[in-house]
């Protein structure tokens, strides 16, 4: 398995006289979930949409399932060599960003789509799932997930179904 660099993450805020300031400044590592398929940083969430810069709450202390009802979240996951996730859907919509490896995307057509580095994966409340190909390398993807409103199929909202 590869080992990969600590995730760093800086957060601005502001000083008593509305200067820009930096607040934090860490490194941390994934943690695995469970099942072992893949392992989770959560970064940083807000509790509405559109967020609220007065909200002085480190983000990184919500509570936070997959995403956050009426809010956002942003987290790194690294995908275990010949890891999968379940078949999913999720009221959001979800920015992933592939930095390392390979990582497939399944659909319930049953289509598959291979991604590398640089790939930028906009995912609108489809059904998917989410496998690493490769038996030796992990694969390190930051997804941004925003709540949306759910997909509507002939005038029925298609249901979120979580792992």
């Amino acid at each position: 398995m590869t080992e990969l660099q600590p995730i760093r993450r800086v957060v601005t805020g502001h000083d008593q006289a509305g200067r820009a300031i930096v607040r934090d400044d860490e490194t941390f590592s994934t943690v695995p979930i469970p099942g072992g398929d893949a392992a989770f940083a959560l970064l940083w969430t807000t509790q509405t949409v559109p967020a609220d810069n007065n909200d002085e709450t480190d983000g990184l202390l919500r509570d936070a399932g997959l995403t956050l009802h009426h809010g956002s979240v942003i987290r790194i996951v690294d995908m275990l060599p010949g890891g999968a996730s379940p078949m999913h859907r999720t009221n959001s919509i979800d920015y992933g960003i592939a930095l390392s490896g390979q990582v497939e995307m399944a659909l319930d057509d049953g289509s598959t789509t291979l991604l590398g580095p640089g790939a930028i994966i906009v995912q609108r409340g489809t059904m998917h799932l989410w496998r690493n190909p490769s038996p030796s390398e992990t694969c390190r993807i930051v997804f941004i997930l925003i709540e949306a409103k759910p997909y509507r199929h002939e005038g029925v909202s298609l249901q979120q179904i979580q792992p």
